[in-house]
């Protein structure tokens, strides 16, 4: 999305919502938050977490949800490497960093302020706690910053309610000690936020603070409920740069950094279940279309899980055959470089030969996974190609039955448990030396190339002038 469009949109979105919630009209207020936000969600290392991400969670109905999803990314301290001043000067006065980790002032020196006792309480964190970057650290930081900056244009009532949106948006939490969900404890901490803070709400407009806050969280995971799993795929290789950054170079990242990536994720699909992604608190949404999304991620999983463990395997082999020229060997060097509009380089795939009788998918599932690693995902990516042949020759050359065993033993390589040789050997040695002899032609034709290189300067300083 463009920059300018992007502005717009923000600035267009803020004026309606506060408009909305009849909160105050201050253009030089919406001016300096429109550009706090637009500069934040465009940074470098933003490829999911982006303008058009938090344009699609607020949808375009609730103002508290429009809000609340334009804040709720605002601090990615993972992706972003810390955090830029524009955002930090509204949290230096409450929070302090300490030993590489961020904590909340102790009650001595923590500022007496509204806002953040407020986002305090919805979140149900307390003076001198420290934050965790996998239980709420980002989102909490993030309410900080909306209640700081909407708090000249709106209630304290309206900012806890857009908290309480953001704090739902705290990713894959299951069941409490107690057995309560994350909205059943939210709920619990926003009766009595609204008992503290005199917000006079009654019950059913409590619930509907909660109820709406399922609604924006619901959407900000909603690719995990596409009917495409191309489409979901695409939304996972976007995240993949956020962690790692070296994959923005798109010629230069290493086979052991891709490796991380896909091992990284591929673990993480394995720890997900469908029901702490999806959120349902009072009947919202309705138990069928929570059902769908339920039944919808649990597919999506799958095909995932399995996708990305051939990916893990087939990189495993890149890795252990690299071995043989170093430890941190461009995976381009091995695969040769992505394709470019006018420049024609040797791959690894075309180098591949066509299997005379390649082993054929038995399940559903293996067949939907071959056909996404032939015909690619849906969109290309600015690191990789989107579909995959050297995966396709492995997988039809090995069977997916080889594929849990293998991925066993791949994990194994990855920490040190076994060598890249003894790797190397789980493979059929046919399929091992078909990949070797791959990589050899791509070599070989660097070095016709540098020949021929070499002929040319050869010739034009002996043609006479």
């Amino acid at each position: 999305m463009e920059l300018q469009v992007a502005r717009t949109r923000c600035k267009d979105r803020l004026v309606w919502a506060i408009a909305q919630l009849e909160g105050k009209s201050d253009p030089v207020q919406i001016e300096k938050i429109t550009e706090l936000i637009i500069q934040t969600m465009t940074g470098p290392w933003r490829y999911f977490h982006t303008t058009e991400h938090i344009f699609e969670v607020g949808g375009s109905v609730d103002a508290i949800e429009i809000l609340a999803a334009l804040f709720h990314d605002i601090v990615y301290v993972q992706v972003d490497h810390g955090m830029n001043l524009n955002i930090s000067r509204y949290l230096a006065p409450f929070i302090l960093e300490d030993k590489g980790k961020l904590v909340i002032e102790k009650p001595a020196t923590l500022p007496n302020d509204l806002m953040f006792e407020i986002v305090m309480a919805v979140f149900g964190l307390v003076p001198g706690e420290t934050l965790s970057p996998f239980k709420g650290q980002n989102e909490f930081l993030s309410a900080v910053i909306a209640a700081m900056a909407l708090e000249p244009l709106l209630s304290p009532s309206l900012i806890a309610q857009i908290a309480a949106c953001i704090e739902a948006t705290i990713p894959f939490r299951g069941l409490s000690e107690s057995g309560l969900t994350p909205s059943e404890r939210l709920y619990e901490r926003l009766i009595a936020a609204n008992h503290h803070f005199n917000f006079g709400w009654d019950e059913a407009q409590t619930i509907a603070v909660v109820k709406r806050s399922v609604r924006l969280v619901n959407r900000d995971v909603e690719n995990f409920a596409f009917p495409n799993s191309a489409d979901f795929l695409d939304n996972t290789w976007n995240l993949m740069p956020e962690t790692n950054h070296e994959l923005s170079h798109a010629d230069s990242y290493t086979v052991q950094g891709y490796r991380r990536s896909l091992h990284k994720m591929e673990e993480f699909m394995n720890f997900l279940k469908p029901e702490i992604v999806f959120q349902q608190f009072m009947e919202e949404p309705d138990d069928p279309t929570y059902r769908i999304l339920i039944s919808r991620t649990q597919k999506n999983l799958e095909v995932a899980r399995l996708y990305l463990a051939i990916k893990v395997i087939t990189i495993a082999i890149l890795e252990a055959i690299s071995y043989r020229l170093g430890r941190n060997i461009p995976l381009s060097t091995l695969m040769g470089e992505l394709p470019r509009p006018g420049t024609i380089t040797p791959t690894l795939a075309q180098f591949l030969p066509d299997l005379l009788i390649p082993l054929e998918p038995k399940t559903t599932l293996e067949a939907e996974v071959l056909d996404l690693l032939i015909q690619g995902r849906n969109q290309e990516s600015v690191y990789d190609l989107k579909n995959s042949p050297v995966a396709t020759y492995i997988i039809r050359s090995i069977g997916f039955d080889s594929v849990g065993y293998l991925l066993k033993q791949a994990k194994a390589f990855f920490a040190g448990a076994i060598s890249a040789t003894d790797f190397l050997r789980e493979l059929k040695s046919e399929v091992l030396s078909t990949i070797i002899n791959a990589v050899e032609q791509v070599f070989t034709n660097r070095i016709e190339a540098l020949r021929e290189l070499s002929l040319d300067t050869t010739f034009s300083q002996t043609k006479p002038h």
